[in-house]
């Protein structure tokens, strides 16, 4: 019995998940005095009224102690576990025995990641976030859930049958003369052709790889591109196969097209992006790389069980939000255009595009992370009043922000309610009528950080179907093209191979768990004797 909600502090529901027998629960227990009652029950009705003594319990021992409770146990043997994000908390709940608290917390970790992947920057302001997850339009918000939903069904799918997302490592398909081939075809006919053309509606390819069925084939990066992470880079392939998935029964092919002398599949995971960050980086929760649990997936309302959405359309690209290191930092979520083209059944090709006005992305969060910085200097009254009004850093921030508001100005994307907020806050802060750069600011501060964000949802944040700017069909049909005729010889070959079982003693870290292992025996056994 398993259930994932995530709620606002004043409880009210943003998305939840329950599988099946938690759902008969909820019925059984709230269903029969609606059903008297002459109204019909609603499902999400039960679950805020389940739910909300915890939140606002939670909520209470936060404003009044300062902490609150990560996870507990009831005695009927059912385990909670909690995290606040800002002012959205999460709570993962089992009944069945099946999964620990730590368990619990991964799960929530897991809709962290993803929530990240498809909204970006918006993550970072509860406000926005809530109208994200919640649109006031319920076949909209059914759509969202729904979408949600399926990505958390792939990784169960995905962990029940494949080694590699069971230890949450990225397998590589080695044939070392194929794989040597593909990576050079990329770089030298398919990214620099694609970058050259001028179809590409001011997109640059970034990345490109293929994907047989979750195994990758080949993966190049452009000489401009910042390191995929691993995390990225598994949340990735779990887009593309909640888009295609494979069905590997149904995708059999004879054995004898394998050639057994090839190299073994392989592990491995992928350079991740530098873990030395600005000390002053927004969130200080970091969760592990990609720790995901098995959810037994079934959406419990009714309108999100018989919802279906539509077939997608190859040729129009998802917009998700990826780790990137440049030469001016790390910022954690740069949005990226992700075209998925399906070669054949199983195999897939990848391209994950730089889009225009990125530079935007990159401006937003080095302003929210000044503005987090002064935020915690006022609270903590480090700052002074009008002493410090032409001094830096505050002087400096003036500067930034002066100068990214003439940008969106010059690109016609500027908002009034940024404007006039920048406006207050200057009023306040640099005039001899304000109060100076003192805790009075602090609402400003939290008013200018969500104009921020509200920026970067109108630039980036919407999905894009229907977007102008992006590869055009012609472009993207010869890339789709090109790779089938590269691999056209092959295709049988590598559906088969991505489908042999590999041992579990053939992933490093279990190597190193076995080996630190076998290590300790030997020391105690020293100590012993």
């Amino acid at each position: 019995m398993k259930c994932l909600l995530v709620a606002t502090e004043s409880a009210e529901v943003l998305f939840y998940w329950t599988d099946k027998e938690f759902e008969r629960n909820i019925k059984k227990q709230y269903g029969t005095s609606q059903e008297e009652s002459g109204r019909p029950p609603a499902f999400a009705d039960s679950i805020n009224t389940l739910f909300a003594p915890i939140i606002i319990s939670c909520s209470t021992m936060i404003d009044r102690l300062g902490d609150g409770y990560t996870s507990f146990s009831t005695e009927n043997g059912h385990i909670y576990a909690l995290h606040q994000f800002e002012e959205c908390l999460y709570i993962a709940v089992n009944g069945d025995g099946e999964e620990t608290d730590e368990d619990l917390k991964r799960k929530i970790f897991v809709m962290k990641k993803f929530t990240e992947i498809l909204f970006g920057m918006v993550t970072l302001s509860s406000s926005l976030l809530r109208k994200e997850l919640r649109p006031s339009d319920t076949e909209q918000r059914n759509r969202v859930w729904k979408k949600l939903q399926r990505l958390l069904e792939t990784y169960s799918r995905l962990r029940e049958q494949d080694q590699s997302f069971l230890v949450e490592a990225v397998e590589r398909l080695i044939h070392p003369t194929l794989c040597e081939q593909c990576i050079e075809f990329l770089e030298r006919r398919l990214v620099q052709q694609m970058n050259s053309s001028t179809d590409r509606a001011g997109e640059e390819v970034l990345h490109a790889f293929i994907l047989v069925h979750t195994k990758l084939l080949a993966f190049y990066s452009s000489r401009n591109a910042s390191t995929l992470s691993s995390s990225d880079l598994l949340a990735l392939i779990i887009i593309v196969q909640d888009l295609y998935p494979s069905n590997l029964e149904l995708d059999e092919t004879p054995s004898e097209e394998v050639d057994s002398t090839s190299a073994p599949d392989v592990f491995y995971t992928p350079e991740p992006s530098p873990s030395e960050r600005n000390s002053g980086h927004l969130s200080s929760d970091s969760p592990p790389v990609f720790q995901f649990v098995d959810p037994d997936i079934q959406m419990a309302e009714d309108s999100l069980q018989t919802l279906q959405l539509p077939v997608p359309d190859p040729m129009t690209p998802t917009r998700v939000f990826l780790e990137a290191t440049f030469k001016e930092g790390f910022f954690p979520m740069m949005p990226h255009s992700m075209y998925c083209l399906p070669l054949w059944p199983g195999i897939t090709l990848v391209l994950l595009t730089k889009i225009p006005n990125s530079q935007v992305a990159m401006s937003v969060y080095v302003l929210l992370e000044a503005f987090t910085k002064l935020e915690k200097r006022l609270s903590e009254g480090l700052e002074g009043t009008a002493a410090l009004r032409g001094q830096s850093p505050i002087q400096e921030l003036r500067t930034r922000v002066d100068k990214f508001i003439r940008m969106l100005a010059s690109m016609d994307i500027l908002t009034s309610q940024l404007q006039n907020t920048w406006s207050e806050f200057k009023n306040k802060a640099f005039t001899r009528s304000g109060p100076g750069v003192t805790k009075a600011l602090l609402p400003s501060c939290c008013s200018i950080k969500t104009q921020l964000c509200g920026v970067y949802q109108q630039c980036f944040a919407a999905m894009c179907m229907g977007s102008n700017q992006r590869l055009t069909t012609t472009l993207q049909e010869r890339a789709l093209n090109m790779v089938q005729e590269k691999l056209m010889d092959w295709k049988d070959f590598l559906l088969v191979k991505s489908k042999r079982n590999i041992t579990m003693v053939s992933y490093p870290c279990l190597q190193w768990y076995c080996v630190a292992f076998y290590e300790s025996l030997s020391l105690i056994h020293q100590c012993i004797h």
